[in-house]
This record gives structure tokens, C-alpha cells and sequence, in this order.
């Protein structure tokens, strides 16, 4: 049984509401993205506010360390935001970690919204202040693309505007059909994020907790061996067989087309052991469209009919 604890919920994103942008991992190289991710916004009826040291770089950091959290900080100090949006993923959000305040974000909760890198984030935001927040489209490559895809919008403010409980993510009819791997059904609160990160925490003190949870994972651009290794240093580490269950996103472009192997047969063949109620492609990570996850929430898993239930609410009333 999984053990309880405080969930801290952001405030539900209101309509006019002051959108922060800052990007806490790489630099972005198409400016044009942002150009349009800020109008994606403004023409949706919010206003929007970027990082002061947004458009820095230095090599495959947005910046040095200090200035990135000192606008991540800034953001979730300012009243007037109602939500920190990530510019992009790539790399950097790790390095952060030991310099948040999780202080002022216990007494300051927001929508803190980002996929890929970004993991890094939520799981310390999810550990050590207990604050939901949300696996999900970022202004590169999603809201700041030539045409932003209606499901994903639509999963977005589904998602981060409604203060009742989000039920089924719904099917994505342009993605493959999800596969199940372990049949079965499981409930806990859902944690995880990219593969890769997920990864990265253990033996640190943000070390992601499994135990009695719903484990998501998704990957981009990692050889099936790659996979492979990850999942059996998970295993190695007991956080496979703490979940409840296991849910995976897409893998994208992780099949070894030169050896015939696919990202499924090895995720296949790694948690089937496991007895875990377990599928593959849930409408989430490096994919179009994609689905908006609440990260620290509860959640059923039916690996039989591959779906996940989301069973509470993700945000506070206003």
C-alpha cells in the first residue's frame, strides 16, 4: 500500500491569467518558436511574462545555473503568475535541484508544466515540497509550432483549468494502438517522467519513489540496448518491483533498425517478469499529439484495457 502523504495542488489556471516562461534546461535555437509560443497564449486570452534570462546561452545551457533558478525563483515568487511554462527540454534541469527553494514554492504553489528534461523538476518538486505538477507540452516544440495540435491544447486546458477530477486520458487516433504488456489493474500516485532522468536521481536525495505507485516513462532518441541498461539499473534499485504498476509513453526513435529491434520488444521483455500490470502507449512524452499527466496525483492503471484514470483532481480551486 502506498504510503500517504501531503499533496500541495497549484491554484487551477484562470482565464486572463499572467503565463511565466523561462527555460531551465537548453538554449533555443529557432527564436521563432517562442515568437509564437507567446502568441499561442495572448490569443487564448492570457497575458504572458518571460525569464529575464531567457534568451541566454551557454553552450547547452539557457544560461549559467544561477540565472535559471534565479527566474524559476522569480516566477513562482511573483503574485501575478498563475503558471510556469518550460521554453524547452535538452538539458540543465538537474543541475538545479540542490539550489531550489522549495520553501518559497511550498508557500507559493503554481502550475510548473514540461516534459523531457524537465523530469528532473517535477520529481523534486513532487518529493521534497509534495507539489503536483504537470508532464506536458512545452512553448518548443508543441505551443510554439506552426500549427498547434487540437488534441494537445485540448488535453492542456482540460488538464490545468478544471478543479474536478480528470478521469481517462482520452485516446490519441493518430498515434499507434497502445499495447498491453502485463494485463491486470493498479492504483497509486503516478510519478516518473523521461527515462534517462528518472534514472539519473537515483542514489541522490531526489531519488524517485515507486513504492505503491503508478510509474510512468517515455524516451526519445535511445538505442533499444540503452533502454535496456536503464530499466535493469531501475530493477537493480527495487523500483520497478515497488510500482503498483508501470505505464510507458512512446519511445521515439529507439528502434535498432539495423538489428531488428524495437523499443517494445525490449520494454517487453525486461517488465513482463515483473508481474506488474504494465502497457505501452499511453498518448504522452516525445510524441504529437500529446496528453497533459498530472505528476503526484492518484491514478488507475488498466493495463487490460490500456487506460489510465485519473482519480482526484490536479489543481485548487481558485
Amino acid at each position: 500500500m502506498e504510503k500517504l502523504k501531503l499533496i500541495l495542488k497549484p491554484p487551477a489556471l484562470k482565464k486572463g491569467a499572467t503565463i511565466g516562461v523561462i527555460a531551465p534546461a537548453s538554449p533555443l535555437a529557432q527564436p521563432e518558436y517562442l515568437e509564437r509560443g507567446l502568441e499561442f497564449w495572448r490569443s487564448r486570452g492570457y497575458r504572458v511574462r518571460t525569464g529575464r534570462h531567457i534568451s541566454k546561452a551557454a553552450g547547452y545551457l539557457a544560461g549559467n545555473d544561477a540565472d535559471r533558478l534565479a527566474d524559476l525563483h522569480w516566477m513562482f515568487r511573483d503574485p501575478e503568475i498563475g503558471a510556469i511554462i518550460c521554453l524547452r527540454g535538452g538539458y540543465g534541469s538537474l543541475r538545479l535541484l540542490t539550489g531550489l527553494d522549495y520553501d518559497l514554492v511550498l508557500s507559493h504553489p503554481k502550475i510548473l508544466l514540461g516534459y523531457s528534461d524537465i523530469t528532473a523538476l517535477h520529481l523534486a518538486f513532487n518529493k521534497i515540497a509534495g507539489l503536483v505538477t504537470f508532464h506536458g507540452p512545452m512553448i518548443y516544440p508543441e505551443l510554439g509550432g506552426p500549427v498547434p495540435d487540437p488534441y494537445t491544447e485540448k488535453a492542456l486546458f482540460r488538464t490545468l483549468a478544471t478543479t474536478a477530477p480528470l478521469g481517462t486520458i482520452p485516446p490519441a487516433p493518430e498515434l499507434p494502438a497502445p499495447v498491453s504488456i502485463i494485463p491486470g489493474q493498479a492504483e497509486g500516485t503516478v510519478t516518473g517522467g523521461n527515462l534517462s532522468l528518472v534514472t539519473a536521481t537515483l542514489g541522490t536525495t531526489f531519488e524517485i519513489d515507486t513504492r505503491g505507485r503508478i510509474l510512468f516513462l517515455e524516451e526519445i532518441d535511445e538505442a533499444p540496448y540503452r533502454l535496456d541498461r536503464m530499466l535493469t539499473q531501475l530493477q537493480l534499485a527495487g523500483k520497478l518491483e515497488e510500482a503498483a504498476g508501470i505505464v510507458f509513453g512512446y519511445c521515439t526513435r529507439c528502434d535498432d533498425k539495423r538489428r531488428g529491434l524495437t523499443a517494445l520488444e525490449v520494454i517487453t521483455a525486461r517488465l513482463k517478469p515483473l508481474g506488474r500490470p504494465c502497457f505501452y502507449g499511453l498518448p504522452a512524452g516525445h510524441v504529437k499529439p500529446q496528453a497533459t499527466l498530472p505528476l503526484g496525483i492518484r491514478a488507475r492503471l488498466d493495463a487490460t484495457a490500456c487506460t489510465l484514470t485519473y482519480l482526484e483532481a490536479a489543481t485548487a480551486p481558485i
